[in-house]
This record gives structure tokens, sequence and C-alpha cells, in this order.
């Protein structure tokens, strides 16, 4: 997930033209272009509870000056990006701060529809930023969106079942097969289905294991020594009588309520479930514990693929001083502060992990001024996690390869290492080739 835009971007008739005569563009969410106190600036973003909170705060520092407006995008995120590329191909001018998947900052960036950051504005967004989320808002060597939120996937388990966790994928499934000999819950769970949370798990091996998908430039397949041996390592796991008999339906939540349900071992997740563990099982929530990422390599640190979203600033934005500066405003330390507790988006500025004050300084830390000791137990292995992470293949067409890979690896146990590597060539390479975005 990261963003860029080249220099040879494509924003002219053609691709606005050709999704007009698709019948793609819509009126889409309504958003004023201004108030009776001043302009408006409509900001896009995927559904977030506390994320209106945010936007009041900004409001409050703008002091007037303008008025964001929180434009909630659809839940799905296939959705959220066909909106608003729809919207941005007609040329659209009321939106003015883009909320973007880290996948989605390249395609954007090569359409010409947001804009490069520079200057003082490249300073404030890049500063304290971890090196992971800095890059998903980077294209072709230029910043195209200020880091907002980052995620990353940690394994959990419960100590009442296994008292140490593994730190190898070998280990784990060493444990899971005894565990299982022991009558015990012993899967190894993760997102199996077809879709981009297989190719997670992929990328993630894949990285791990020294390996590439695509070249550095995003412009050539590779799929070298590393990424077969991560397909190896997939269809060892998988075929090992050792993962959920639902494995290959699997999405995030689907995995977090198989362990919840008592049913696994180990899982393999994103911060998300510490929360509805605690929600849903508060007397066992001590025993729930996590550890940072199975190694694929003994002795080499686990690459865990890094998710989240930036903010951008649309190239048709007729704010755009307005917007650069709300758009940094919604990302500060202060409001990501807000954001990790009260929605539990880990930060992309390194010193929020270590504020120990509560959301309201002027108050003792308690249940209902919580600071992030208390909402993020596990930020230590999160931030270390993060500090080694690894990020998806930078390319304007990255959707097109996730489909290619999620339908190839799928399902995983029927992997066979060099012929799927030789089909994930030919096929990511006939993707790359494609031209533009997908609807």
């Amino acid at each position: 997930m990261g963003k860029k835009r080249p220099s040879g971007k494509k924003r002219g008739p053609t691709r606005a033209a050709a999704l007009l005569a698709a019948g793609l563009v819509t009126s889409g969410l309504a958003a004023g272009c201004g108030t009776a106190s001043g302009m408006t600036i409509n900001v896009y973003y995927s559904p977030e509870d506390h994320f209106q909170t945010v936007v009041d705060n900004c409001n409050k520092a703008a002091a007037g000056r303008y008025r964001i407006v929180y434009n909630k995008l659809q839940r799905g995120s296939d959705d959220q990006r066909i909106q608003m590329a729809r919207r941005l191909a007609a040329g659209d001018t009321s939106m003015d701060v883009l909320g973007l998947d880290v996948t989605w900052v390249s395609e954007f960036a090569e359409a010409g529809w947001v804009d490069e950051w520079t200057g003082q504005h490249k300073a404030a967004a890049s500063e304290g930023v971890l090196k992971g989320p800095l890059e998903t808002a980077t294209y072709q060597g230029k910043l195209f969106a200020a880091p907002k939120n980052t995620n990353v996937q940690l394994l959990w388990y419960d100590d009442r079942i296994t008292p140490t966790p593994p730190k190898t994928w070998d280990e784990m499934m060493r444990m899971s097969q005894q565990l299982k000999s022991e009558r015990k819950p012993h899967s190894v769970v993760f997102t199996g289905a077809q879709y981009e949370g297989l190719v997670v798990i992929y990328n993630t091996l894949v990285e791990s294991l020294g390996g590439h998908i695509l070249s550095d430039d995003g412009k050539s397949v590779v799929m070298d020594q590393g990424a077969v041996q991560a397909l190896e390592l997939l269809k060892k796991i998988t075929s090992s009588g050792i993962t959920d008999p639902s494995l290959t339906n699997q999405k995030e939540d689907d995995v977090r309520q198989t362990f919840q349900r008592g049913d696994a071992a180990f899982e393999l997740n994103w911060p998300f479930v510490y929360a509805s563990y605690g929600e849903e099982k508060p007397k066992d929530l001590p025993h729930f514990k996590w550890a940072v990422y199975p190694q694929a390599k003994e002795g080499i640190p686990s690459k865990s693929t890094i998710g989240g979203f930036d903010l951008a600033v649309s190239s048709f934005s007729q704010h755009k001083p307005e917007a650069y500066e709300a758009a940094l405003c919604l990302r500060s330390k202060e409001n990501q502060k807000v954001s990790a507790i009260n929605d539990g988006v880990p930060p992309t500025i390194e010193s929020v992990y270590h504020d120990d004050t509560p959301l309201d300084p002027a108050k003792p830390v308690s249940a209902d001024n919580p600071n992030m000791a208390e909402k993020y137990p596990m930020r230590d292995a999160i931030l270390a996690a993060l500090k080694t992470a690894a990020v998806r293949p930078l390319t304007p067409v990255y959707q097109n390869l996730s489909t290619v890979m999620s339908k190839i690896l799928s399902p995983p146990s029927a992997i066979d290492p060099q012929t799927t590597a030789q089909k994930m060539r030919e096929q990511l390479d006939d993707a790359l080739q494609s031209k533009g975005v997908i609807p």
C-alpha cells in the first residue's frame, strides 16, 4: 500500500473519457464547496468510529478559516477505491483530501490524481515517521501522501495452551503437531481465502526469506529463489493437517473468531483482535498473548507486510494550501494517538508509541482517560515488527497483481512450488502490461 505519482502522469481526457463512456462516473457522496463561515475541505476516508473526533480537533485548530467535512466512504475496500477513481477520472473538484489504502498510492499517483508533497509539506509529513509506512507513501522516489496510520500482523496465542510462543514457522508447526497429538487446540490459523489476505501472507514469507516478487522499481517480475521457498513453506504448512478445515474460506474476522472459540493454538492476524477479544472474552484476556511474527528462516527477523492508510491531496482540489494543512493535522502526533487509543489503528510516527500521557493530559490515567500503555499493551511488539516490516510491491497495477496472485495461490495446499512459480512469473508479467485503473 504505497503512494506516488510519476512525472509522465496520464491525467488527460483519455482515461476519464473511457471511464465515463463505461458509465462509471456517479454522483458519489454529497459534498459542499463552501459554507457561510468559510471554505469546506472535503475529506474522503474509510469508516473509522472516532475519526470525526479527529476532524473536530482539526476544525477547532483551523479557527474558522475552513471547515473539514468527513465524507465517509463505503466499508468495502474495493468499493472505496472504485468510487474515488470514478470521481477523480471525471476531474471532480469537490474532493480535497483522500484517504488511500497503502496499496493505492502508486496507482493514484501514476494516474495524476494526487499531488506530490514537496518542501515544508514533505518535511512535516515525513518527520518521525517509521521507514515502512513512509515507503508506502512514496512512488518513484517522490512523496505523494502523508502516512496516517499503519498496521502489522503479530502472532497471537493463549499462554494456557502454549506458555512460550514459537520463534520460527518450523517451531510453530512442530508445536502444533505436538498439541494435536495431545488432543488440544492446535491449529495455525491465518487468512487463506482467495483474496488480498492470502497475498499478504505470501508476501510476508517472500520478504522474510529474502526474496522478491517484483524488481525494486516495480517494472519487472523477479520471482526468485526466496519467492519459490515461500511457496514451499506455504505448501508445507497447509498440507500438514494443522490448519483449520475452513482455511480457504477464512478472512481476518473468521480467523479471529476461530481462535476465540478455542479452535486454534496460533493466530496470525492484525492487532484489532486484541480489543475484540477483550470485549467478548474479558475474563480470558490476561491469557491472550502476542509475539512478533515467526521467522521464516531461523535467526533472521521476519518481515511482516504492513497495511494502513495514507492521506493524499487531490490534484483537482481548489483549496490545496488548506488541504495540505488539514491532512497534516488529521495525522499529527496528537491525533494519531487519538486514533490509536480510540480505534486501534497503529501510529506511523514512532514517538507516539512511547507517549504515556492520557488522552486528556490534565486528568489522571483511567478507564475513561486511557493512554497508549493501557490500550496498546502490545505496542513494543508492534514497533519491533514495524522496524523490520515489508511493503507490498509498489506498482500502479498492484490490484491486477493481487488478483492474479490470490488466484494462483488458492488453495495453498495445491501449490507445486516450481510449477506455481513459473505460472506466477508468466501471469504477473501479463498483469504488469496492463495500463490504467481497473474499475
